[in-house]
């Protein structure tokens, strides 16, 4: 009798099932991933070009806009003007993710983590939540924490200008998934991996410019991962042309 070799991949339902030798951003465990980005390659250099030539002309755009942001956000309360964390960009490559500081210095990411565990687990509308999706980061309603130039930072998504330099360093694009805090993957099931796998995480996306403020979290990976199967360099032009819309509408920001 022939013997035939087979390959063996173990695919854990939990972060917390995986073995801890075992990494779960592993490629081989993905290989429909790699085949389709191949098939995409010159796309996606597109994309990259698009998102450098993008990046540089906001920054300098928006470049009176931010050094004011910046100076209010200084004089107006203590600590830095940027806030740096920690994010999961493309199979899982951690980059600092920065955005303008719009909460008080020293605060605890404990209740964050939370909050986090429980939209994911329980996938709750946001607004049942009293929360706010921005991406897989959710940020609370009347967080107390909030200073006052911050809240008007978020109502209007100022915030998330410092981002065009992650943009610019090649660690996000202009759209995109948004990108995961590590302790939100733990608590991602099997099949809402694959929304910070295939592509880099982006500052817009599908979900943000269709209604985002009532989409739980598994609708929101589903639009993620339909954004990720339908992606075309005009579908990325459609959701630029339609986000700055979004951002007037206000929706799902606090």
């Amino acid at each position: 009798m022939d013997t035939v070799s087979v390959d063996f991949h173990y695919y854990p339902e939990k972060y917390d099932d995986a073995p801890k030798k075992l990494n779960l951003f592993e490629r081989t465990l993905y290989p429909d991933i790699d085949q389709a980005n191949q098939t995409k390659r010159k796309s996606y250099f597109l994309k990259r070009v698009i998102d450098l030539i993008g990046s540089s002309l906001a920054i300098l755009l928006f470049a009176p806009v931010i050094c004011f942001i910046a100076i209010l956000i200084k004089i107006t309360s203590k600590g830095p003007v940027l806030f740096r964390q920690e994010r999961l960009g493309q199979f899982g490559t951690k980059f600092n993710f920065l955005k303008f500081r719009s909460m008080i210095l020293g605060c605890d990411d404990a209740i964050h983590r939370e909050y986090i565990k429980k939209l994911i687990t329980e996938n709750k509308p946001s607004e049942e939540d009293n929360s706010d999706a921005q991406g897989p980061v959710y940020k609370i309603r009347n967080d107390p924490r909030i200073t006052p130039i911050g809240a008007f930072l978020r109502k209007t998504s100022l915030d998330e200008l410092p981002q065009l330099l992650n943009v610019l360093r090649g660690e996000m694009s202009l759209v995109g998934p948004r990108p995961a805090i590590p302790y939100e993957f733990e608590n991602y099931d099997i099949w809402h991996r694959y929304r910070i796998l295939q592509v880099k995480p982006g500052i817009t996306g599908l979900w943000q410019v269709t209604g985002r403020s009532s989409t739980n979290f598994d609708e929101m990976v589903r639009l993620d991962l339909k954004y990720i199967h339908d992606w075309s360099l005009w579908l990325d032009f459609k959701i630029l042309l339609l986000t700055p819309l979004a951002v007037i509408k206000g929706r799902g920001a606090y």
